[in-house]
């Protein structure tokens, strides 16, 4: 997924509107495609600013973010536990398994590892 555009430039891209500039024409002038002027007017018009939308999956819907609490037990116990120990108690305990690229969970719930 690419990164979204700089604030500046919808900033300037809303003042066009607001000088009563089609979306289509304001985008042409900072060399946006016409197709983007056109979101961007109408989430210009309909919510008033347009906002780059979330690119991260959204906080609280990952397969590991029910378990916090028990990794969180787990590493108060023994603070030297590894990545696959923690795969096995969390198997044992509930019967997930999570391959080794989702265990970023553990840096989002302030558990540090």
């Amino acid at each position: 997924m690419s990164a979204p555009l700089p604030y500046a430039l919808r900033a300037r891209f809303q003042r066009y509107i607001e000088e009563g500039l089609s979306g289509r024409a304001a985008a042409l002038r900072l060399k946006l495609s016409p197709a983007t002027g056109a979101r961007w007017a109408l989430a210009i018009r309909l919510p008033g600013r347009a906002e780059a939308a979330p690119q991260d999956r959204p906080r609280g819907k990952g397969k590991l973010d029910l378990h916090c609490a028990l990794f969180a037990e787990i590493i108060a116990l023994d603070g030297d536990v590894t990545m696959p120990e923690l795969g096995a108690v969390l198997f044992d305990a509930t019967g997930v398994r999570a391959p080794q690229c989702h265990w970023q969970v553990s840096t989002q719930a302030g558990l540090h590892i």
